[in-house]
């Protein structure tokens, strides 16, 4: 039987935004789905600002679950936090444009495919932490400033996915570097005047064409499952000279609102 306390619409907010938490930092939902029904229909009114209680309350479960990944979220976050969440109501995520141009199946599943990626400007930031968990938490925060008015139009930016954090190899193959790069594609909107990001930590850059392998997986990312799902596609392709070897992509598209969200791992190809 549902608590009596999660009748209320503020705590019920507060859950929406602890999965959309999770969501960023690579964790799996510690809310059920039964406890997330209908929270919807409890929000009445999503556009109307939260007071400074309902901020503090909601950044406190930030702070709860940036510390299993070491990290700390700042109370400047307050603000992205409240209105990403407000936004999560209306605002459709956008799809970043690929062209599918092959697919690869074994008795009706699908093992992986290959896809285009058009040219196109993307928000990118670098950190080199100690974990690849808090390198991606990091980035994430400073693009979720960036998305939520951060920016020289003062505008929310919206959300488009995937969102995609590239991992460079050491010299021998198979540890990461600790530098990560995660990258979050402007929507169509911002693509031809792109706007200037006020963290300096940011960059917006014109990204070439790129020609991929993706291979859904599904849970969490962390550095050993990556790892796992790189071994198990390169075992599914076999030899292949024209795939680089020494960097790799992982697209991450879901909200873990459901059990178990979906991630690809990406193999880049060396030719256009």
């Amino acid at each position: 039987m549902r608590s009596a306390t999660l009748r209320s619409p503020a705590l019920r907010a507060v859950l929406r935004l602890l999965c959309l938490l999770l969501h960023s930092f690579g964790r799996m939902a510690l809310i059920s789905i039964e406890d997330l029904d209908g929270l919807d229909e409890d929000i009445t009114d999503s556009s109307e600002p939260m007071d400074e209680e309902e901020q503090d309350r909601m950044h406190t479960h930030w702070q709860a679950v940036g510390r299993t990944h070491q990290v700390s979220v700042p109370r400047e976050m307050r603000g992205p936090i409240e209105e990403m969440t407000r936004r999560n109501q209306t605002s459709e995520r956008e799809q970043v444009p690929s062209v599918t141009i092959s697919r690869h199946e074994k008795l009706g599943e699908v093992l992986y495919e290959e896809r285009l990626y058009p040219p196109g400007k993307w928000a990118c930031v670098s950190k080199a932490d100690m974990l690849y968990e808090q390198s991606i938490s990091n980035a994430f925060m400073k693009l979720m400033r960036f998305i939520c008015k951060e920016n020289s139009t003062g505008r929310y930016l919206g959300m488009s996915v995937p969102v995609v954090n590239e991992i460079k190899m050491a010299d021998d193959g198979t540890n990461f570097m600790k530098d990560v790069l995660t990258a979050y594609y402007l929507p169509a909107e911002f693509q031809a005047r792109p706007p200037e990001p006020t963290d300096p930590d940011i960059r917006i850059v014109h990204r070439d064409a790129i020609r991929v392998i993706a291979r859904v997986f599904y849970g969490t990312t962390t550095e050993e499952t990556i790892s796992r799902q790189i071994s198990i596609l390169w075992e599914l392709l076999g030899s292949s000279e024209d795939v680089l070897r020494d960097r790799y992509m992982v697209a991450v598209y879901e909200n873990p609102g459901v059990p178990q969200r979906r991630n690809e791992i990406w193999f880049v190809r060396r030719g256009p």
